[in-house]
């Protein structure tokens, strides 16, 4: 498995490594990225198990075009140096691969070194998730293989002591958006973890949207529906884009009007942005 041409954003899902018969639900859950878990969600004495078992994820394409990836224990402990030396075995290989605890650059040397090829290099997503990682978000974000960062609210509301709230954690998410903007990576937000909360993942999805991310992850496939359509770029916005990009490639570069609005560079690079996860979007699905 290469490399794919370029990181993914939107909607992600994440399904436990232990098990491997909820893997088929999550090849077709639709998501943009489908991680198998061999962190969190896996228990102590389950780890090994999960390992093995995380290889047949990569061995079936999913069928509806989502990029397959895994989320490692920290490259820091055992687990993590098992998790990496497992996945370097894999006869498939992950597109994807989601560091948790991170607080320095120095994870993504070890990863790398762990997994890089001549003819595969995965694209490496640290889990933001701790107040040390925020506070050194300005050199992770610059790290040399990194593609993105996920913000990651249980472990840091559990660090600082704050709710999960979203005024709460405003400015965590804030300083995120803000960091991998600066760096020109993705920025992917947490979960909603209230499952009986049926308008929660909608709202906060719109909000996390507004704040400048680019997707969201779920942790039940209930929600995958919902937030994925807060993510799904209207044809609206999909035509104003394509105008605005057509505008100001035929206006050289110079201030245009498109629409009534006034449009500059500031506006055509995130109507490339959009353009190109669309466009990705619909390649993969053709390729499935």
């Amino acid at each position: 498995m290469t490399q794919t041409p370029a990181a993914p954003a939107g909607v992600w899902f994440v399904t436990p490594g232990h098990t491997p018969a909820r893997f088929p639900a999550a090849h077709g859950c639709g998501a943009d990225v489908a991680l198998v878990d061999l962190e969190d969600s896996v228990p102590a004495g389950e780890k090994q198990a999960a390992r093995q078992a995380a290889a047949a994820f990569f061995t079936t394409p999913s069928v509806t075009g989502s990029v397959l990836g895994v989320r490692i224990s920290s490259p820091t402990t055992r687990d993590g140096i098992l998790d990496l030396a497992a996945i370097a075995d894999y006869p498939g290989r992950p597109d994807v691969v989601l560091i948790p605890k991170v607080e320095s650059a120095r994870d993504f040397e070890i990863v790398a070194g762990a997994l890089d090829t001549p003819g595969y290099l995965p694209h490496l997503y640290a889990l933001i998730e701790t107040p040390g990682a925020l506070q050194e978000l300005p050199s992770i974000v610059r790290a040399g293989r990194i593609a993105g960062v996920v913000f990651g609210t249980a472990d840091y509301a559990t660090a600082t002591g704050c709710s999960q709230a979203w005024e709460t954690l405003l400015h965590a998410r804030s300083a995120l958006v803000t960091s991998a903007a600066a760096a020109g990576i993705l920025a992917i937000d947490s979960p909603y973890f209230d499952l009986d909360d049926p308008d929660g993942p909608r709202s906060e999805a719109g909000r996390a949207r507004a704040l400048g991310f680019a997707g969201k992850c779920c942790v039940h496939p209930r929600q995958l529906p919902v937030v994925t359509n807060v993510f799904t770029p209207t044809e609206e916005e999909v035509a104003a884009a394509r105008a605005t990009v057509a505008a100001a490639e035929e206006a050289g570069g110079r201030i245009v009007r498109v629409a009534g609005q006034m449009v500059g560079p500031p506006m055509v690079k995130p109507a490339r942005t959009l353009l190109a996860r669309v466009d990705g979007r619909a390649r993969r699905e053709v390729n499935t």
